[in-house]
């Protein structure tokens, strides 16, 4: 049997880096529902608590800009102080550089605002640095959707690779009988994936009936 860890994201092997998810930066997004960017990346945040995946969280100028990090997604991560910073490219402020590296992980995941500056900037600079870069697409937002839209596919030609939210929390899954995260699994799940989240209460009301 083909051993396909190589091509899969492996939690053992992923580190996640989720940069200005501010309310100032939210007010400029345009690409997408700003409901369904902020719903998503909390889904985001609970896949790598799940499966003990390292998530970094960064602000810009929180306290005299941006603002605070937005509380659904920090109520994720109660004890973790984000790290804030002045630089566009988070990649270029050291204590950021420093926590990824400190993960000791190949793949990185990147979620955030805008697409086409915060996202884009530390992803193909990571990439230079020998990193297998991931970005969450549904999880990022930009001020329009030809800026969003463009960052990815300048993102892609650089070797980048895209994915979905949900992409990540199934993929880090793979398997139903993964009994460890599967319950935990199943609340994100029906809490963040919509008409996919009702079905599993569908099933759970109708098929395992008390």
């Amino acid at each position: 049997m083909r051993d396909y860890q190589s091509c899969l994201l492996d939690p053992s092997q992923s580190v996640m880096l989720i940069i200005d998810e501010e309310p100032m930066m939210l007010f400029g997004v345009e690409n997408s529902s700003r409901t369904a960017i902020m719903n998503n990346v909390v889904g985001l945040a609970k896949t790598a608590d799940v499966f003990q995946v390292p998530c970094i969280l960064s602000t810009i100028k929180a306290t005299t800009f941006s603002g605070l990090l937005f509380p659904k997604l920090q109520a994720v991560y109660p004890h973790v102080t984000p790290i804030d910073r002045t630089s566009i490219n988070a990649w270029e402020d050291v204590n950021i550089k420093q926590a990824v590296q400190a993960a000791g992980r190949s793949k990185l995941i990147i979620a955030g605002l805008w697409t086409e500056a915060c996202v884009l900037f530390p992803a193909l600079c990571a990439r230079v640095d020998g990193y297998d870069v991931y970005v969450v697409t549904d999880a990022s937002g930009g001020a329009t959707k030809e800026a969003h839209d463009m960052a990815i596919l300048r993102m892609v030609q650089a070797g980048v690779k895209p994915v979905t939210w949900q992409q990540v929390l199934l993929e880090f899954q793979r398997d139903w009988n993964n009994q460890n995260t599967y319950q935990a699994v199943a609340n994100i799940i029906k809490d963040h994936s919509g008409a996919y989240g009702q079905c599993m209460d569908y099933v759970e009301s109708m098929i395992h009936k008390p």
